[in-house]
């Protein structure tokens, strides 16, 4: 039986693009660029390109001009803190129970002021006892001394032999060796019984209060803070070349936010903190109440610096590379003025201003606002901001 394809006899006939079609997309071709010609014809302008012919306005800039120095002097301000010299955390030296604290934190106390004490009954009872002992060993002591008297007599009347005489004199120093170790006694315990009280150790304030009455107590255990309040010592940190300059012994004012101090140059400590860098400067305040423990104070001192340069506003410096940085200034340009560079080096800055050097004559004039605006060649009209704000101001 023979097999047949359902697919003999189908026609295959291939997609080919015929006359009309070719006819119909040139025409349509034709049609957009005569649309596209017409276009171009009708946005063009009847005048022909515009050119600009007429110079732009020059953009109006504040300047500054320059005032060339040789030398100027600088103000160097060092910060410190002005502390108590001396700030004790007092304790009892024996444990107990605390009986009166005499003092509260603002108190203000003198040296030798009792400002708490301990519970010292049993001491009491136990340096009674000491005392009695004291009393039977010197009555010891005395019988003693009396049979030496006695056997000295008797050695004199040939009815006891040395031996006696030496025997009873061994006892009475025993006797006195009993005193004196019963009176050491006894001393123990008085020293334990002042040693019970905190007294002031100097002049100064309370500032801090840890426990209360009834409170048990451990050796060494801080129960108050107290601070000297009659002298503060102020540390400041120099460079060395600064701190060389000061002299001790000499008086220097102190700034703080209630006003100027006067402070006394203790040392230098002349070592270079590894840290800081910087050189140790001790003060002492003769403190009268009207600086607080803990101030911040400052040290201002001159110092000439023998460098040429001029002085102009922060903001007219913008960074450059290698470290410099650049000016900008309104230089003569036919008629009119046009903005120029100098790069310049910064040597020091003082708040807004800073003091550079460079290639910068005396009286150009430096552009000191709306750097953001500005490139080199530009145009501009500039304005004096002295004059401007004299005219603006009067």
């Amino acid at each position: 039986m023979t097999e047949t394809n359902p697919h003999i006899g189908d026609v295959s006939r291939d997609k080919r693009p015929t006359a009309i079609k070719g006819l119909i997309f040139m025409l349509i071709l034709v049609v957009v660029c005569v649309g596209l010609v017409l276009a171009a014809t009708r946005l063009r302008s009847e005048e022909g390109p515009k050119i600009a012919r007429a110079a732009p306005t020059p953009m109006t800039v504040q300047v500054a001009p320059v005032e060339l120095v040789t030398a100027f002097t600088l103000n160097e301000a060092y910060s410190g803190l002005a502390e108590a010299r001396r700030n004790s955390a007092l304790g009892f030296s024996t444990g107990g129970r605390i009986e009166s604290i005499a003092v509260d934190v603002g108190d203000r106390v003198q040296r030798g002021t009792i400002l708490a004490s301990l519970d010292t009954r049993g001491l009491r009872a136990q340096l009674a006892s000491a005392n009695a002992v004291v009393e039977e060993a010197r009555a010891a002591h005395s019988l003693a001394m009396s049979t030496v008297e006695r056997q000295r007599k008797l050695k004199m009347q040939g009815h006891v032999s040395q031996q006696a005489v030496d025997e009873a004199e061994a006892q009475a120093d025993t006797a006195l060796a009993r005193v004196e170790a019963a009176k050491a006694q006894a001393d123990i315990y008085r020293v334990q019984i002042d040693l019970s009280r905190i007294t002031a150790p100097f002049d100064g304030v309370v500032t801090s209060r840890m426990a209360d009455e009834g409170t048990i107590a451990g050796a060494g255990q801080p129960v108050l803070d107290l601070v000297e309040a009659g002298r503060l010592e102020a540390r400041i940190g120099l460079p060395a070349n600064s701190a060389a300059r000061l002299t001790p012994g000499e008086t220097y004012d102190l700034k703080t936010d209630v006003g100027t101090v006067e402070a006394i140059l203790r040392s230098v400590t002349g070592v270079i903190d590894p840290a800081q860098r910087t050189v140790a400067a001790v003060f002492e305040i003769e403190n009268k109440g009207q600086v607080a423990s803990g101030t911040v104070v400052r040290l201002t001192m001159q110092r000439d610096i023998d460098e040429p340069g001029f002085w102009v506003p922060v903001k007219s410096l913008s960074t450059a590379s290698r470290g410099l940085w650049t000016i900008y200034v309104a230089e003569p340009s036919g008629s009119g003025w046009k903005v120029a560079t100098r790069p310049v080096e910064m040597v020091h800055t003082d708040g807004d201003r800073a003091f550079v050097r460079g290639a910068v004559e005396a009286g150009e004039r430096v552009i000191t606002d709306g750097l953001q605006r500005i490139v080199p060649g530009l145009p501009v009209e500039p304005r004096d901001v002295h004059r401007a704000a004299a005219v603006n101001g009067g």
